[in-house]
């Protein structure tokens, strides 16, 4: 396996010297970049009252973290472009990933096993059409074709990728690779947004984009089981609808945007208080899925430029919270906000300096259902003593070379883990690796 990753190395590097070759031609015509990120996070051990199955482990724990991702596209007839990134991933989250809402690692999100293994992230076709002389120039990047694009267009996209692809795409809080690494300031925390174990989803996105805004909406599949990887071909039953209005503007001369979420999940899910009057003596939320139950609720994203090198940051969500969480991480309420300031004044403008807030909170029949000693997928402590999950997390990212390699030392702080005053609270040390051409 390890000479596997080598050979594919070796290959992204030669392909990524051909993409910078293109990154001076106008409209490209085929695009190829790589990433590779590695988090390897420490936390000492830490006091709790009781531990569950479903609980971050209180002793001393070390786990790292590897995804490396190769990102093709191609320009096909007019407005037509094609996507295709293969990726591995493997290693562990601490407690395999277990025991705290807002976990400290997001790219364990795509680890499914120790052993690095290779999979298909995206595979995608996106149709636009456009109109008016206005005009953006797109630079090149992972999954975009380097070129002019009208202000005015209307996309449609349909395939396998993340729905983190196309929203809630906040400007300093939004990918664990190069920004804050905690889930929930990834995206809104309480959208439980359609993915399998690795983060992707099959589905279709249509975008209309105008000058200053942005409307999307995307209906896409369902697993079967909460946080699995097959997909429900029920289809009919079994799906999600998402819509994004994007807002941007100025103020005082720097830019800012405001988004609006709305979802809905329907599929065979489970539902807490039937749980809990079912069965209390042998809850198991499992036990209770059916059709025609669904999930909904809100967010609101913006981000906001201060000045040239600082900008903040502020999110909030909530669902519905009845039935069981099915794909992302068990947030019914989050609240997060935050900054991020560019090192201008230290003479390393590439380099970044970032701190956020993040508190998470859980539905009544969901706190319930876990105080009576019931489990969801990724947290349960056989008993609940609830409280608001409160967590900081403070990085600096250094450009250590040639805004290709960045190393960035991170320290989160985690109280009430688990949403449960009777453990930690915990403190977990990460330093990153990342690499992208």
């Amino acid at each position: 396996m390890k000479k596997h990753i080598l050979v594919l190395f070796a290959l992204f590097f030669v392909l990524g010297e051909t993409s910078r070759a293109q990154d001076s031609v106008k409209q490209e015509r085929f695009s190829f970049h790589f990433q590779q990120t590695i988090i390897t996070q420490y936390k000492p051990s830490f006091s709790a009252n009781y531990s569950g199955l479903n609980s971050l482990s209180t002793g001393e724990e070390t786990q790292s973290s590897l995804t490396s991702t190769f990102f093709g596209g191609a320009r096909l007839w007019k407005g037509a472009e094609a996507y295709f990134n293969p990726e591995i991933s493997g290693g562990s989250g601490l407690s395999k990933t277990l025991g705290v809402a807002g976990f400290p690692n997001g790219e364990t999100f795509r680890v499914g096993a120790a052993e690095p293994k290779i999979y298909i992230a995206r595979l995608y076709l996106k149709q636009n059409f456009e109109w008016g002389a206005e005009k953006d120039t797109l630079q090149p990047d992972a999954n975009v074709l380097g070129g002019l694009r009208s202000k005015r267009y209307f996309s449609l996209t349909a395939g396998k990728f993340g729905m983190a692809d196309f929203f809630d795409r906040n400007e300093f809080s939004h990918d664990p690779r190069t920004q804050f690494m905690n889930w929930a300031l990834m995206d809104n925390g309480a959208w439980d947004y359609p993915a399998n174990t690795r983060g992707y989803t099959i589905g279709g996105v249509a975008e209309l984009g105008q000058p200053s805004w942005t409307l999307r909406f995307a209906f896409t599949m369902v697993v079967t089981q909460a946080n699995s990887s097959t997909w429900d071909a029920k289809i009919g039953k079994a799906n999600t609808q998402t819509l994004e209005f994007e807002k941007r503007y100025t103020l005082d001369g720097q830019k800012g945007t405001v988004r609006l979420l709305a979802f809905r999940n329907n599929g065979k899910f489970g539902n807490y208080n039937s749980a809990i009057a079912e069965n209390p003596a042998a809850l198991n939320v499992d036990t209770t899925q059916l059709y025609g139950r669904h999930k909904y609720g809100f967010g609101v994203s913006a981000d906001q430029y201060l000045s040239n090198d600082f900008g903040v940051f502020a999110k909030a969500s909530w669902n519905d919270g009845h039935t069981q969480t099915w794909f992302f991480t068990e947030i019914d309420r989050s609240l997060t906000f935050g900054g991020v300031l560019k090192g201008v004044s230290w003479k390393r403008s590439d380099d970044e300096l970032g701190l956020a807030f993040i508190g998470n909170g859980l539905s009544g029949p969901h706190k319930n259902y876990l105080a009576a000693g019931g489990y969801g997928f990724l947290i349960g402590d056989g008993k609940l003593n609830y409280a608001p999950e409160v967590i900081a997390e403070l990085y600096y990212k250094l450009n250590a070379y040639q805004q290709k390699f960045f190393i960035t030392p991170d320290y989160q702080f985690i109280l009430n883990p688990g949403y449960n005053k009777d453990r930690g609270p915990v403190n977990v040390f990460s330093i990153r690796a990342h690499v992208e051409f």
